[in-house]
């Protein structure tokens, strides 16, 4: 039984094989960083910012990090098509004539049948959702947009910079042009409880998204929680914890949805906390494990959600 739909199945689907995101560094920035809304960041963000897969290639042009992704990522998992994905920072955050240069550089390059962007729901424009709608008749498109958590509260303490009305906004605005929608969540945040988090996948349930990452809040050496970790006020997730947390949410989102990812990636290098994160495929492991002894699987709850909304109203 497969329980939950992840997004190499989904791809396979579409595309009747493998295919790989190439992680790419655009050199862009942030307003959350460049004095526009804060020079602070994120919380959990250090100067790398977030993206840390696309961060080995910084400096390099477009069309050399997916060449050397290309080799690398052919080698290993024997893929002959790609997906350029614009990770780093915040890849909607540039003159829009800029935006077309890096996009088109990405899809000049042979085998690339996808675009991926990351951004922040503060940054679209219908513009810059039209551009990239315009690739859509020749490629599978995916905007993903970095929410966080459905409560203000959380957004305000992690100096996220927007609120959940501009995340729905920008969910509605991507929808007009066809895109593709991926809401990025993060459990375990300063001062969210599990109902909390569960509040954000029910959210998340009622939006026309396409797809969800999940991601840990892991803490990295100089980002602004490394310093509330280290005076002891903020503790990480037990891995456990985050486990069951994860099949917890999958339960509430809908079957249709597609599971882009379970947990983050930490650069070994850069971690702090906790030390269980290193092992992604771990951490992987025991989620399958966890759905398969709670004979759960991803939707189970979510239809429920909605009979039990109807009957509150």
């Amino acid at each position: 039984m497969k329980r939950y739909r992840d997004f190499n199945s989904y791809l396979k689907e579409i595309f009747g094989e493998r295919v790989q995101k190439i992680p790419l560094d655009a050199g862009l920035s942030c307003p959350n960083r460049d004095g526009t809304i804060s020079d602070k960041g994120c919380i959990f963000c250090d100067a790398r910012g977030s993206g840390t897969g696309a961060m080995i290639n910084h400096g390099l042009s477009i069309m050399e990090q997916i060449q050397k992704g290309r080799e690398y990522l052919g080698s290993r998992y024997r893929a002959r098509k790609f997906m350029p994905y614009f990770q780093s920072f915040t890849n909607t955050y540039a003159p829009l004539s800029r935006l077309k240069e890096l996009y088109d550089q990405a899809m000049e390059c042979p085998d690339m049948v996808g675009l991926s962007v990351a951004t922040r729901p503060d940054c679209v424009t219908q513009e810059v959702l039209a551009l990239l709608g315009s690739y859509q008749r020749d490629h599978l498109v995916w905007i993903e947009y970095g929410l966080q958590s459905a409560h203000d509260i959380t957004l305000t303490r992690i100096n996220r910079g927007h609120d959940v009305a501009c995340f729905e906004e920008s969910v509605r605005m991507a929808k007009e042009y066809g895109l593709n929608v991926c809401a990025h969540i993060i459990l375990g945040l300063p001062g969210e409880t599990r109902d909390m988090m569960l509040q954000t996948a029910r959210f998340l349930g009622r939006l026309p998204i396409d797809g969800v990452k999940i991601h840990l809040l892991y803490i990295v050496r100089d980002a602004p929680l490394a310093m509330l970790y280290e005076k002891g006020e903020y503790q990480c997730l037990e891995k456990e914890v985050y486990v069951d947390l994860v099949v917890d949410v999958l339960e509430y989102l809908p079957s249709e949805m597609v599971i882009q990812r379970l947990t983050g990636d930490a650069a070994a290098e850069e971690l702090v906390a906790p030390i269980w994160a290193k092992d992604k495929f771990d951490t992987l492991e025991s989620i399958r494990r966890r759905l398969e002894e709670r004979d759960t699987w991803q939707g189970r709850l979510f239809r429920q959600a909605a009979e039990d909304k109807k009957i509150r109203r």
